[in-house]
């Protein structure tokens, strides 16, 4: 249940989303995963729940910890972009093709930071889903 190894399409914000789309599969899937590998009482002597949730944790953080990264990355991509567009801006401020494409660059720029958000979301309700199943197996540790 690992996130796909892939990195995200900063260019277009619909292939950026349909990337993380992809990459948030593990958290969209928890509750089956917990369900599958998680045993009920009547089964806990068949499966080594310990070491199940800590596999499927440590693959939650690894997932989150991923998609931080590649959204902070376009970010910081997007950010350069503006900066530079600006630059250019303050030269020629009389360019509309240039106005426009700055416009458009910003608009992407808070599209993607507004991304950070609802990863933040995502997180939560993962890491809720999986301390309600698995809190009674293995607490992971504070950060």
């Amino acid at each position: 249940m690992a996130a796909p190894d892939e990195t995200l399409n900063c260019e277009d914000f619909s292939m950026f989303q349909e990337g993380l789309k992809a990459m948030r599969t593990i958290d969209d899937r928890i509750v089956h995963g917990l369900n599958t590998t998680v045993p009920t009482v009547s089964f806990s002597g068949k499966v080594d729940a310990t070491q199940t949730c800590k596999e499927l944790y440590e693959s939650l953080m690894k997932a989150h910890l991923s998609r931080d990264n590649a959204i902070k990355s376009c970010i910081a991509q997007k950010s350069e972009v503006v900066a530079k567009l600006r630059e250019e801006r303050g030269k020629d401020s009389e360019d509309l093709k240039l106005l426009k494409q700055l416009r458009k660059e910003q608009t992407n720029l808070k599209l993607m930071q507004s991304e950070l958000n609802v990863e933040e979301v995502v997180n939560d309700r993962s890491l809720k889903v999986f301390l309600e199943r698995c809190r009674i197996h293995y607490l992971p540790p504070k950060v």
